[in-house]
This record gives structure tokens, C-alpha cells and sequence, in this order.
């Protein structure tokens, strides 16, 4: 927390403007008013920044560092003025200077970071370890162009390139001194010295990761830690003006351009090897340079490597960052010249790992030969790895090969990342209690009863100050009016509002913070697509990446019935609905590109049709992410949480949307069933098939889409207007939605989940026309959000995982 009156912030201001831009504040423009802005902040974290990593190194606490291929942190500044207590002062300071702050904080780009949840979650752990004074950093790829902005054009999804920074980042400070080498292809050199085997890397393409810092500021506690990204970069920087004067353009910038598309885009297409081959080796980039920095400042600082995982702690985001795991056994069999066991020891102790889906497309496996060739050492030591843990099996489970062949490490042609992960490090957590409970008895059985030790549950949280605080200010100031402000720090306590869900006056007011809301979502809705939304109406959202399992499609042929009935009776008795959709599709995706030109074709027929009389509204806003969420969220009255009974491994915008008063409609699926057990079966809404239904169809078969669809009139009448024209002339625009739902037997179940799914949205129009209750519901969920919190999931990670300090206990 820094302390500062208004006259000195003004002061500091105008003096960090004109030092930056050299002009006066009058003349500077709204982004250079930001620049200074954000780099008068970072100034002000410097020495908090600073003597927190001295502290930590000093005391010799467990430092952990969180690994992810993704970071979706979104803008900082609004973040840094909450947590650093100077929010108020600083917009006094600008009014005097007729400088708007939230003008200011607009014209932040979201960082091209990550893409969904995986990498949202990774963000509200950083803020949490923080906050609760945890010495936690983040590790990952800085991504000169990230995702891909989405832009929605005649109904299509279009990627363009997110080039977040055009205009630069005031919040990063570039360690060039910091840099590591990282080593691709060659050889491996085997020779014996002394009775030793030393392996060496040789004729290798060099990379150099240069990192770049950003600070993450905790909650009024002066603890500032560290996001660390790495930047590929050509070893030397020298320009070969020799090819170039010879006209060899293509071969002075080949070298160049291959180094530097290891951090260009996340996620390349993999869809061909070269793409498949490019995130392989952003992945060993990122976590090669990471261990070799841990490594160097732990030794820097007096640590001895044999009790290295006694004060370093590395955990791994999903499957992406496995390769931590023999890069760490590398560098303490060559570099350190620990034995195999004692290195193997170390790296189980230290390493740990989230599984975060059961998608057979998610774990990872990567092609042995493609492996092999771009990391030769870590194949050895994967090799290795796989030869001794395969012996265990052998003893273990004489004679069954399938078993063994499937536990494997390398198999069938394929280095599998996900049992990788599982063998070498020494703790495995899903991310809910169901999801787990899958983990243990299904998809990692075999692994469960190998390891049950292993095993255990971490239910995902969000950043109450971010999703709370921060996007909905007037809900938090309605909580500090009735229970007072200590649930900023003890989020648990956001429980005592639950005796004011019944307040007929806190319903009112809870009413009109989300009224106010909807007119700022409508006005925003309006300037960037042109339609005009009615703030009264039901605002039903359904904001996630666009996935077959998300089931986004099962949300659009409901609203095709819905619109169907409306032509039949325009004097339909129904409370008037806005649906509101987001999200990105993978570019290789193509059955998700189909689901949003599907979404768009219905919206541009129903929000064009006078029959309907405005009683139904369909939105799709472009390139969904983080300051986008921040205005949804708080606007929305239902939020839509359906996807497949088992497929969602938590979901973390079913808690966003909660702990802004939104009331579920979901299937018992991922943290959906917590929320339920939170907040009680009568302020949820729940329909679909259960996970024993679901396991009984995908183990035993016997579902049949046809069947399902022919014996429900109102199944017919929506999938052949997929293919009939009604909503585009060409009756093959939307064939693959059809094919997937029909041919190839609907492997999500949205047919067999459709007539709950109706029956859900009935009982929804029924509660919102009393709003007394409606808002009864919405208050309990609020209050039963704080459990939810990413504090309260950080706390579990650093007590029953990192083996952490927590300084300042907050739940």
C-alpha cells in the first residue's frame, strides 16, 4: 500500500509526463496521458518490488514458481490502483487536471496473453499468491501477437493478428542480462571422465530467451511479485550484411524470423507439423529458460542444489509445461552432476501438476521422431525416464502388456505428455470435485491406484477484487454498507449478506445496480454493433471459447424453437430476452467457425423480424476477452453454464458470474455442482443428463441422435432449418452443425439434453416475473460466492501442495 496525497500525485504526474513526452500535459494526447499514468505506477512499485525479492531471498522462504502457456491478465492499471490503495487519490489528482481516469484506463490493450480460462485462472492466481504475501511467479512466453483478434465480418469469424504491443507495454521492464541460452536439434556427445558419463549438446541451434518482468501487486500488503516472460531472440543480434549485399535477402532474415515465430502467435495451427512442431518448441523454450533462471538465482543466493526442492516449488499449468520436468532433471545430471536418483528425487519433490480437462485432444503426445530430433537430450532423459518407470510396471503387473503399454511414457509411436507429468512429479490435482473424482476413477485410474497419494482436488477460484471489486463497484459498495469491508480480505465473509437476500430494500437496490449495469452493456452493444437491446429484458449470456462441448449450439436451437413459436403466436407470453454470445474459435476449428456464422445468421434473421416484436435479441460480440468480461459480467441476469455432464473440467465464469448476482442455468457438471451445494438446488438451475448417464452412453453405447430427434416435432423443425435455407440460400452453410448433431450421433448429447434444457427456460421466465424473488436468488449467490475465491484455492495450493509460507492468512 503506498501512501500519497493528491497534491504529490498531481506533482508526480506532470513531472513523469513531461519526462516521457518532453511536452506539456495540455498538449499530450489520451494515450500519452496513459503512458505516464502507468509508468508513474510501475515507478511507484519499484522499491516494494524490490525489497519484496529481497526479503524472500533473505529468509530462505519456499519461493514457487507457476509455469503456463497462457496468462490472461487483462489491463493492469485499474488492478494496481485498487490493490495499491490509491484508486480515489488518483482520480482527484486527474479531475483537477481534467483528465478522465476511466478514459485513461479504456485505452489500455488487454495483453495478448492467453485464450480462455486456462489462462484467466493463471492470472487470479498470481494476484491471490500476492495478495496473501505467498512468494509465487509467473513463468510464460512474452507473445508479440498472442491469440488473434477476432473480428466478426458478414457473419464469419476473421483472425487478424492481436498486435498488443504496437504502442508498447509500460509495465514490463526488459532483463536482457537475465537471458538464457536455450538449445535445439544437434547431437548428444556421450564421453567418460573420471568414471562419469557426460553428455554433451553439440552442432545445436542456440536461442536466446531474453525475459521480460512485469510486477503483480497485492492487495494493500506491499508485496510486489514478479510475471517473468521470455522473448525469443536470435543469439547474436549482428545483421548478415554480407548475404544481404550478395542478394541473398531470404537467407540474412531466415534466421532471424524462425527464432523470433517461437514467441510470435500462441497456440500456432496444429493442424500441419510445422505448426505442431513450433509449439513444441515454445514450450521447451519457455521452460528451459525458466529453469535455468530458477536454477542460477537459487545458487546465486547461497542455496545448495542437493536441497533445492526444499525452496523452489514448480508448478505446471496443464500439460503444456511438462518438459519442466527432464529440462530439470538436465540441469542436475549435466550441469550439477547429481546422480539419477538423487536428480529424479529432486525434480518429483518439486515439481507439480493441474490436469485441467479429460478431451482426449487436450493431453498431449508429441511424435518420437519430431521429439527426438529437436530436443535429443530430453528424449535420452524421457527415454530413461520411461525404461525404469516401465520396469516398476513389469514388476508390478507381470504379463498385462495393454495396461503397461497404456501407462506408458513413450508408446505407440508417441512421447504422452500427460503421463509424463503424472510419473514425474509428486503431486497431480484436478480442478473440481467432480472433475477429480473422473481423474481418479476413469480417465487416470490406472495412475490412481499406482499413486493415490498423488491425487487430490483443488477446486478452481477467481480474483474477487478483480471480478468484484474492480468490475462491479456499486455491487461493493452495497456489501460494505450492509456487512462492511473486511470480506475485501476475508472473502468467506461475504456469507453474513445472505441474511439480506430477503431485505425487500436490498432486492430493490440490488435491482437497480444491475439495471444500471444492463444500460452501460446496452449503450456499449449499441456503439459496437448497432442494435438496440432492451435493459428490461432478460440479459441470458453464454460468453466462453466456442467449443462442441460448451455447447453453444444447444443454446442456438433453443432460441431457433423460441423463434419458431413467435411466428406461429407474436402474442407468445414471455419476458422479453436478450442473448448475448462471446467467444473465439480455435482457426483450425471449423465446426466452431460454423457454430458462430450460425449464431450470427439466426441473430441477423430474428433481430430484423417485426413479428417478434423485440421480445427476443441476439448478440454476438467480437474478440471476447478480459475488459470485455469485466462490462458483460456484471450485466448479466442468467448465466449460461451448459455444457456436457463431465466434459467441463471447473469453469470459472460460472463463479464470475455468482459473485456479480447472475443465477446459473447448468448442467451438474465441473464447479457447477458446488456452486449448487452452495447455494441449494432453489437458487440454481439445473437439467441435462447426469455423469452416470452420460459414462453409461459413452461405455456402453445405445444412444441414438435420430431417435431422439424424431420423436420430438420441435428436434425436426430446428435441424432442418439448418439445412433448408431458412436462415442462409446456401442450405449447406450450416451442414456441419447438422452432420455433427445427426450423422455422427451427437457425441455431446444436445439433442437427448434439449427438452430439460427447454424445461430449465421455463422455470426461468417463471422466477424472473417475480423480481423480488429473482433478486432473492441473485443476493444468495452472492453470498455464497467468497468460498470461490481465488485465495481461498491458493491457500489449498500452498499448504497442501507447495508445502508454502503464507504470511498473511486471509481466509
Amino acid at each position: 500500500m503506498i501512501s500519497v496525497d493528491k497534491s504529490t500525485f498531481k506533482k508526480d504526474y506532470q513531472k513523469k509526463f513531461l519526462e516521457l513526452h518532453g511536452m506539456e500535459l495540455v498538449n499530450g494526447t489520451n494515450f500519452q496521458k496513459y503512458e505516464a499514468l502507468g509508468s508513474l505506477i510501475r515507478d511507484y512499485v519499484a522499491e516494494s518490488w524490490i525489497n519484496t525479492r529481497r526479503k524472500t531471498d533473505k529468509s530462505k522462504e519456499k519461493q514457487v514458481y507457476y509455469f503456463s502457456m497462457e496468462f490472461l491478465v487483462g489491463r493492469l492499471l485499474g488492478d494496481a490502483l485498487l490493490n495499491l490503495g490509491i484508486r480515489e487519490t488518483c482520480r482527484g489528482a486527474l479531475n483537477d487536471l481534467n483528465i478522465d481516469l476511466e478514459e485513461l484506463e479504456n485505452l489500455e490493450h488487454d495483453q495478448g496473453l492467453g485464450n480462455g480460462g486456462l489462462g484467466r485462472l493463471a492470472a487470479c492466481f498470481l494476484d491471490s499468491m500476492a495478495s496473501l504475501s505467498i512468494p509465487g511467479h509467473g513463468c510464460g512466453i512474452r507473445y508479440k501477437y498472442g491469440f488473434f483478434e477476432q473480428k466478426i465480418i458478414n457473419g464469419t469469424q476473421v483472425e487478424a493478428p492481436d498486435n498488443w504491443l504496437r504502442e508498447g507495454n509500460v509495465w514490463e521492464i526488459k532483463k536482457l542480462d537475465k537471458a538464457e541460452v536455450v538449445k535445439f536439434g544437434g547431437e548428444v556427445k556421450v564421453e567418460e571422465t573420471n568414471g562419469r558419463i557426460i553428455f554433451t549438446q553439440v552442432n545445436y541451434e542456440p536461442i536466446l530467451a531474453v525475459p521480460y518482468d512485469t510486477p503483480i501487486v497485492g492487495y494493500k500488503n506491499n508485496v510486489i511479485n514478479t510475471l517473468r516472460l521470455w522473448s525469443a531472440e536470435p543469439v547474436s543480434n549482428e545483421f548478415d550484411f554480407s548475404s544481404f549485399s550478395r542478394g541473398e535477402f531470404l537467407k540474412a532474415l531466415a534466421y532471424k524470423n524462425s527464432v523470433e515465430a517461437i514467441s510470435q502467435v500462441l497456440y500456432p495451427d496444429d493442424s500441419v507439423y510445422e505448426g505442431r512442431r513450433l509449439r513444441l518448441k515454445q514450450q521447451y523454450f519457455f521452460v528451459s529458460a525458466g529453469l535455468q533462471s530458477i536454477v542460477r538465482h537459487f545458487k546465486k543466493h547461497g542455496g545448495k542444489i542437493e536441497e533445492f526442492d526444499e525452496h523452489v516449488a514448480i508448478h505446471i499449468n496443464d500439460t503444456h509445461p511438462t518438459l519442466a520436468i527432464p529440462e530439470l532433471m538436465r540441469i542436475l545430471l549435466d550441469e550439477e552432476g547429481l546422480s539419477w536418483e538423487t536428480a529424479k528425487r529432486i525434480t518429483n519433490n518439486t515439481v507439480s501438476y493441474t490436469n485441467h480437462t479429460i478431451l482426449a485432444e487436450a493431453l498431449e503426445k508429441w511424435p518420437i521422431d519430431m521429439f527426438k530430433t529437436l530436443l535429443p537430450r530430453i528424449y535420452m532423459i524421457v527415454e530413461e525416464m520411461n525404461k525404469r518407470y516401465c520396469n516398476e510396471l513389469w514388476n508390478k503387473y507381470i504379463g498385462q502388456w495393454d495396461k503397461i503399454s497404456k501407462m506408458a511414457i513413450i508408446a505407440d509411436g508417441y512421447v504422452r505428455m500427460a503421463n509424463l507429468a503424472i510419473v514425474g512429479s509428486h503431486s497431480v490435482n484436478g480442478v473440481a470435485k467432480l472433475h477429480t473424482e473422473i481423474l481418479k476413477k476413469q480417465e487416470m485410474s490406472d495412475f490412481y491406484y499406482l499413486y493415490p497419494s498423488k491425487f487430490n482436488n483443488k477446486t478452481n477460484g477467481i480474483s474477487h477484487r478483480r471480478w468484484l471489486l474492480k468490475s462491479n463497484s456499486d455491487l461493493k459498495n452495497l456489501l460494505c454498507e450492509t456487512i462492511g469491508d473486511s470480506f475485501i480480505k476475508h472473502p468467506m465473509d461475504m456469507e453474513m449478506f445472505h441474511k439480506y437476500a430477503y431485505d425487500s430494500n436490498i432486492q430493490k437496490k440490488l435491482n437497480d445496480i444491475k439495471l444500471k449495469n444492463k444500460n452501460k452493456l446496452a449503450k456499449l452493444i449499441y456503439e459496437t454493433k448497432g442494435i438496440v437491446v432492451d435493459p428490461n429484458s432478460i440479459f441470458d449470456v453464454q460468453i466462453k471459447r466456442i467449443h462442441a462441448y460448451k455447447r453453444q449450439t444447444l443454446n442456438c436451437l433453443r432460441i431457433m424453437d423460441l423463434y419458431r413459436q413467435l411466428i406461429e403466436n407474436p402474442n407468445l407470453d414471455i419476458v422479453p430476452r436478450t442473448f448475448i454470445f462471446a467467444g473465439k474459435a480455435a482457426p483450425a476449428y471449423y465446426l466452431a467457425k460454423n457454430t458462430i456464422e450460425l449464431i450470427n445468421a439466426v441473430a441477423e434473421k430474428i433481430n430484423n423480424d417485426k413479428r417478434v416484436n423485440d421480445k427476443i435479441k441476439i448478440v454476438f460480440l467480437d474478440n471476447y476477452r478480459v475488459s470485455l468480461a469485466e462490462k458483460i459480467i456484471p450485466a448479466t441476469d442468467l448465466s449460461e453454464q451448459i455444457s456436457t455432464t463431465t466434459k467441463e473440467a471447473s469453469g470459472t465464469s460460472n463463479m464470475k458470474f455468482m459473485m456479480n448476482g447472475a443465477v446459473t442455468i447448468a448442467t451438474l457438471d465441473g464447479a457447477n455442482i458446488e456452486i449448487k451445494d452452495e447455494v441449494g438446488e432453489e437458487n440454481i438451475i439445473i437439467f441435462g443428463l447426469t455423469e452416470r448417464e452420460v459414462l453409461n452412453y459413452y461405455q456402453k453405447g445405445g444412444y441414438s441422435a435420430w431417435d431422439i430427434r424424431n420423436n420430438d416435432n420441435r428436434l425436426i423443425r430446428v435441424t432442418d432449418d439448418l439445412i433448408n435455407g431458412f436462415y442462409n440460400n446456401d442450405k449447406n452453410r450450416f451442414r456441419s452443425v447438422y452432420e455433427n448433431l445427426l450423422t455422427y450421433n451427437d457425441e455431446f448429447f444436445v439433442l437427448k439434453d434439449f427438452d430439460s434444457y427447454l424445461n430449465a427456460q421455463n422455470k426461468v421466465d417463471k422466477y424472473y416475473r417475480d423480481i423480488n424473488q429473482w433478486q432473492q436468488m441473485c443476493a444468495i449467490n452472492i453470498a455464497h460466492s467468497g468460498i470461490f475465491s481465488s485465495d481461498r484455492t491458493i491457500l489449498e495450493y500452498a499448504t497442501g501442495i507447495w508445502g508454502s509460507t503464507v504470511l498473511y492468512k486471509n481466509l
